[in-house]
């Protein structure tokens, strides 16, 4: 299929230099991007499939249960300490942070597949932690690199985007299963799965490299234009491809749990369909850049996160803007009046504007939501790297370990798609904060937890579906209020703070809490320490999750005071500024509409802050929009 020149209305089937302006056309596009977004978190989540090989790593390396409780937490570590990648990506391009973590990613996790494999010799606990931590860093440079740009390419449809590719992210793990379990079959121990995860992200990091990037927006898109609906509708098509996959591997994994000798030709062939499932969403693209390729292009504006101007809009006759002071002026100005970024930290701005990043660190609202974090995440955290080891002390088989497993990832990815479009839906119809909905999934996981304390009959099942979404869920809930309440300036680096409460609830909940009651469990049945023990029976983890069923809950609490807190500030216009920014284009390329009937007069935003809580809860945006003259 050829395309002609379209700035000569031609049609499909000119030539073949169209074809090639065409195929240029798709991969420079925003929606290429996101797609290759899409495959690149689609790769990114094998540290959510620790429970398949960490019984290789046990048995090989002759670990107790509270050392490689260590060695998961280091994983977290590096899966969720990603201030580094935030920081590099402040200052450098995406394909930087892409590229950095393409190389970690192959050094970690190659150098454990030696030494799991005995190709190495066997090497101290603490550099298998510096192994893994550097392994498992690279998912937070992916995060980085890939996430933070499509959010700040689509900055209205945040909560959408983040659910979307965090949802991917957590389908990772049933994707390595399937691809894994047709490489290398069902019996092995896991150690190849390791090789698997070392080379397959890391290229299709690279290969995608050259798209990751800050692109343009249509000015009718920024200004809450037609393409504004248009653009949902399409991530909606998005989210339908993405269900198909999720539901095709929920099937393929009941069918390969039910089939006792599930032939090894069937796997292939499920590898072939899952990858297609996987690639189907470039079809999406296409069709909505070949919309988009014989239009008339329309004026960009950019997707900066500069914090845009204040922009008041007054019933007269014309459009006017003030002067900008001289240069000179506006540095003995700035030079007088500005604080040191020390003096400001804790007067912050209104909720929604943009903090710095020690103002966002030292504020109430992000240590309220650090400590729901560490208690949310860390709980379900614990249960998903130990799941391997709780089926096996429940005494289900290994084939039922795995699917527990992929189960995990599968509900991971519905909690992360379910709160991204239900948190959206809830707070664009409902005002409902986010906050509240993070409350309700803390709630839910309180119930998964229960059920492995008391060890239910088959209640495993039904403990890795509920704590798998909830898992999920919570991901993509923590970003969007992050991006939210202390704006997208500085996200990069706040949204890798937030995730470092997660390795600390691990440390708390798995390594001191739930490693240590397994291991003494296991010495009071005979166990010899140093050794690789193992527990059997419903004690192994009872004690520890009661525990964290109550750490869980007391998370729950504490979100509900981050909600109460956030109440007035959720009820305003949260994306009024993006619209804002979208209308001065607008106005500035006369495609605005009505320019001769209004006048637009541009204030520049205040960086000082507002310490006052009634004040914090309203931004610039809604603050205007009282009189009917203003917006």
């Amino acid at each position: 299929m050829v395309f002609g020149d379209r700035a000569t209305g031609g049609v499909p089937g000119a030539d073949a230099a169209g074809t090639m302006r065409f195929a240029r056309h798709v991969v420079r596009g925003r929606w290429f991007m996101f797609f290759a977004s899409i495959l690149i978190m689609a790769a990114a989540g094998g540290t959510y499939i620790f429970g398949i090989y960490s019984k290789a790593v046990k048995s090989s390396l002759g670990y107790d249960q509270q050392t490689l409780n260590t060695l998961s937490f280091f994983k977290d570590v590096g899966a969720n300490v990603g201030i580094l990648p935030g920081l590099i990506n402040e200052v450098t391009p995406p394909w930087v942070v892409l590229a950095s973590g393409a190389g970690m990613n192959l050094a970690g996790y190659l150098m454990i597949y030696l030494a799991v494999s005995g190709r190495t010799s066997r090497p101290p606990v603490w550099l298998m932690c510096v192994y893994i931590a550097v392994g498992a860093n690279s998912q937070s440079f992916a995060n980085t690199g890939a996430l933070v740009t499509a959010v700040k390419n689509f900055p209205e449809e945040r909560g959408v985007v983040l659910g979307l590719l965090k949802g991917f992210v957590g389908l990772s793990g049933a994707i390595f299963t399937q691809l894994y379990r047709a490489i290398y079959g069902t019996d092995n121990d896991g150690a190849e799965l390791v090789l698997l995860m070392a080379w397959l992200p890391a290229a299709i990091s690279l290969l995608f490299i050259p798209t990751i990037r800050i692109l343009p927006r249509p000015n009718d898109t920024a200004a809450g234009g037609p393409a504004a609906g248009r653009e949902r509708r399409v991530f909606f098509l998005f989210l339908y491809a993405s269900i198909v996959l999720a539901v095709y591997l929920l099937v393929m994994n009941v069918v390969e749990l039910e089939v006792i000798h599930f032939p090894k030709p069937a796997y292939y062939v499920t590898a072939a369909v899952l990858l297609l499932l996987i690639f189907f969403p470039i079809v999406i693209v296409v069709k909505q850049e070949l919309k988009t390729y014989f239009q008339t292009p329309l004026p960009t504006t950019t997707s900066s996160v500069v914090t845009p101007a204040a922009i008041t809009v007054d019933n007269d006759e014309k459009i006017t803007r003030p002067s900008a002071p001289p240069p000179a002026a506006a540095d003995a100005e700035d030079s007088s009046s500005s604080p040191s970024c020390f003096q400001d930290v804790f007067r912050p701005p209104a909720r929604g504007q943009d903090y710095t990043i020690l103002q966002a660190l030292f504020s109430v609202d992000m240590l309220v939501l650090f400590v729901a974090t560490i208690c949310g995440i860390g709980g379900t955290l614990t249960a998903v790297d130990n799941m391997g080891q709780i089926g096996q002390s429940l005494g289900y088989p290994q084939r039922s370990i795995t699917t527990f497993v992929s189960l995990v990832s599968i509900w991971n990815y519905a909690g992360r798609v379910v709160s991204g479009f239900a948190s959206e839906y809830v707070l664009a119809k409902y005002k409902v904060p986010r906050p509240l909905v993070l409350t309700a999934v803390l709630l839910l996981a309180c119930v998964g937890h229960a059920l492995i304390a008391f060890g239910v009959s088959n209640g495993l099942y039904a403990a890795s579906v509920i704590l798998g979404f909830c898992f999920g869920a919570q991901w993509p809930l923590l970003f969007a209020i992050i991006s939210e309440v202390f704006g997208l300036k500085y996200y990069s680096t706040l949204y890798n703070f937030g995730a470092v409460a997660s390795p600390v609830g691990s440390y708390i909940l798995n390594v001191r809490i739930a490693g240590r009651m397994y291991d003494r469990e296991a010495l009071r049945q005979g166990g010899r320490k140093g050794k690789d023990l193992t527990c059997i029976g419903v004690r192994c983890f009872k004690e520890s999750f009661l525990i964290i069923t109550g750490v869980t809950l007391l998370g729950a609490l504490v979100s509900l005071v981050l909600a109460w807190r956030t109440r007035k500030f959720y009820r305003g216009d949260l994306y009024g500024q993006f619209r804002e920014v979208g209308m001065v284009g607008a106005a500035a390329n006369g495609v605005g509409g009505g320019g001769e009937d209004r006048k637009v007069v541009e204030e520049g935003s205040s960086s000082g802050g507002v310490s006052d809580t009634d004040n914090k809860d309203t931004t610039s945006s809604s603050e205007m929009s009282g009189s009917g003259n203003k917006v």
